[in-house]
């Protein structure tokens, strides 16, 4: 055979191994773009007129810690709603910080279940880890608690047994309250580290006392404050991981957050009922 002949032949082999290599960099890129989209700078879920401050209306609105939850200030353990405007609260980083606001919501059930958003997610005892946290801890579906160095929401760490959305015995309604620092950050509620509110563009204006945020933030309306950590949603989630099982990907590995925390927790939870 001439070498005009073997030519073509070696430009279209290596035409198709050239195209192979794009498809693959590219599906490689669109699960990196999916796990992108997972982590994100936070997004306002509550807007303006999201849900009704005070009322039973569900969905939209930040709501966090239902009455009753211990927080962690230089004084020892308070229950969130006895704390007040001033009060010392420790963070994580080891500092304690001034409250400038604390939110308040209450939900009543109109019906025979409550709705999904306002269900408490019930994160119990030692369900963390050996003494994390220190008692049953419950918090607002979207409120996130601070996991290996991010930020998740307690509806994505839900395992069914450990976590799992739950009320205590005898209430008849969710009354929620939440912390504003000068900063986003995180604190320790029944020991469990759990992020404080987050400013986001009038978010604040789903609770019953938002008018007074405008007091000690007169630019609350506009404001975003900066997240304490990388915020990791359950979004995409199950689009990476159908790449990651085709063939096209068959070496590749990504951190996925969310799965390695639930993972960990449903270990604790079986090592628990043993």
């Amino acid at each position: 055979m001439s070498s005009k002949s073997k030519r073509p032949s070696q430009l279209n082999r290596a035409r198709r191994n050239f195209l192979g290599l794009a498809a693959s960099t590219g599906a490689k890129a669109a699960a990196m773009g999916v796990l992108a989209s997972s982590i994100v700078p936070g997004h306002a879920w509550a807007r303006r007129g999201g849900g009704r401050p005070g009322g039973g209306r569900p969905g939209g609105g930040p709501r966090c810690f239902l009455q009753g939850t211990s927080i962690s200030t230089p004084d020892g353990e308070v229950r969130v709603e006895e704390l007040r405007v001033g009060d010392m609260v420790k963070t994580v980083r080891g500092e304690s910080m001034p409250i400038r606001w604390i939110g308040h919501q209450t939900f009543k059930r109109f019906g025979p279940t409550w709705n999904s958003d306002v269900l408490p997610i019930r994160i119990a005892r030692h369900a963390l880890d050996e003494n994390t946290p220190r008692a049953d801890l419950y918090v607002s579906p979207y409120h996130s608690l601070y996991v290996d160095g991010v930020l998740i929401q307690a509806k994505d760490l839900v395992n069914g047994s450990t976590i799992a959305p739950a009320l205590p015995a005898g209430y008849e309604a969710v009354d929620y309250y939440h912390i504003l620092l000068d900063s986003h950050e995180v604190v320790l509620a029944e020991g469990a580290p759990a992020e404080t509110f987050r400013i986001e563009a009038a978010n604040h204006e789903v609770f019953v006392n938002f008018a007074e945020v405008d007091k000690v933030m007169p630019m609350a309306a506009v404001t975003v404050m900066a997240p304490f950590a990388p915020i990791v949603r359950n979004r995409g989630r199950d689009h990476l991981k159908a790449l990651l099982r085709s063939a096209v990907l068959p070496f590749a590995k990504v951190h996925d957050p969310i799965g390695d925390a639930q993972e960990r927790f449903a270990a604790r939870a079986q090592a628990l009922a043993a």
